[in-house]
């Protein structure tokens, strides 16, 4: 099976996780001490996020680093 392009899964794993939690990019861009544009901009895939963010928002949402950049599918 063909693996995704990493840089098309992480930003639709930040959204899907961001709203199957209930919250608004504010909240999530307060976690990671960005303005809610700079979410914005990770969500769309428009913008690189930094391995350290990814390790905050793994921890966060009690998943892996792997499952946020699409290495595996379960958490």
């Amino acid at each position: 099976m063909p693996m995704k392009n990493a840089d098309a899964v992480w930003p639709e794993r930040l959204k899907f996780l961001r709203k199957s939690n209930n919250l608004s990019q504010t909240d999530v861009a307060g976690v990671l001490h960005c303005s809610q544009a700079a979410y914005g901009m990770y969500e769309l895939g428009k913008r690189k996020i930094s391995a350290d963010k990814l390790l905050i928002l793994a921890q966060y949402y009690h998943v892996s680093v792997d499952y946020l950049v699409g290495l595996r599918d379960e958490v």
